[in-house]
């Protein structure tokens, strides 16, 4: 296992790698330009922006800042913010991948619990009434956005029945409610429906009639041989589940003026902010093959039968 750990690890390089060139080229390859709007009071003029241009080395070759880039990147430098004048990008991303992780932790949590509640439900009670009421929960997180359940959530919550006094922070344990709620809602649909799937064709096993024949209990077929083996598919969608959300929702954060990494991202997008686009989309890559690393060393706990070689 620590040779294919090695490997794994070695052939995120050339990941990363493909995955910031591609980045690199599609920012510096649209139209537009990070200082047309810096927050100032007036208008930058054109000259200005080619000295800004020349400070921030992008009057350069692509290849070459391409070069550069990466040569800093290796020492976890990943330049200066083009917006935010003065924050080096690194700062930014650590100050708020700290916030995102603990929101993000909390929904899958939640999404986990309550995706494979619904999925086992289903499956144990295959074409009837509580099959059908669980793939509808499961389907309508599916199908509507994390934004619009955001705003659903402010709508009913807050100004209609009242129950949450406030939105936006994350400091106090009510803060968090709606935020989980609306980024786990998502996670958890596509997390029981994949278990619904997996356990229904486990559960046509010829070891699990066996079972049933020998008198076990159907509680315990389902805990203990059905959802046991039926793990695997959930399991895999968990770990790039987790990387989308564990490295910020920017439609989340901005609804909800959560000071995460997500945010960050948003207002670079609007902004055309490079440097700051770069670093958090290679932050993401990094953290979803990494998680997808721990997925696949997580499949001989589940299947003791699984070797790695």
């Amino acid at each position: 296992m620590i040779r294919y750990t090695l490997y794994r690890l070695l052939w995120m390089i050339p990941t990363v790698l493909g995955m910031t060139l591609i980045v690199f080229v599609i920012m510096h390859n649209t139209p537009g330009s990070p200082f047309e709007n810096v927050g100032a009071s007036r208008a930058l003029t054109e000259n200005e922006q080619k000295a800004l241009a020349a400070k921030y080395g992008l009057d350069k070759p692509i290849w070459q800042q391409y070069l550069t880039y990466l040569k800093n990147a290796v020492r976890l430098d990943f330049g200066e913010s083009y917006v935010r004048r003065g924050q080096e990008v690194r700062d930014i991303i650590g100050r708020g991948i700290g916030t995102s992780l603990k929101l993000g932790l909390v929904a899958m949590a939640v999404a986990v619990l309550g995706g494979v509640t619904l999925g086992v439900l289903a499956a144990a009670n295959q074409n009837g009434p509580v099959d059908y009421l669980c793939s509808l929960l499961a389907t309508l997180g599916v199908a509507f956005p994390n934004y619009v359940i955001g705003v659903f959530l402010i709508y009913f919550f807050v100004l209609k029945l009242h129950w949450i006094p406030r939105t936006g922070g994350f400091e106090e344990p009510v803060d968090w409610v709606l935020p989980v709620l609306a980024l786990s809602l998502g996670p958890l649909g596509i997390i029981a429906r994949y278990t619904r799937s997996s356990m229904v064709e486990v559960i046509r096993s010829d070891y699990v009639r066996t079972a049933r024949a020998k008198g076990a209990s159907e509680q315990r077929v389902i805990l203990r041989h059905v959802l046991k083996n039926a793990l695997i598919p959930p399991l895999t969608i968990m770990g790039p589940l987790f990387a989308a959300i564990g490295t910020g929702s920017p439609a989340i954060e901005l609804i909800f003026r959560i000071p995460g990494i997500g945010r960050y991202f948003a207002d670079s997008i609007v902004a055309r902010d490079y440097s700051m686009i770069i670093g958090a989309v290679l932050t993401y890559g990094v953290f979803l093959a990494f998680m997808n690393l721990v997925v696949d060393l997580l499949y001989a706990v589940v299947d003791p039968r699984i070797r790695y070689t």
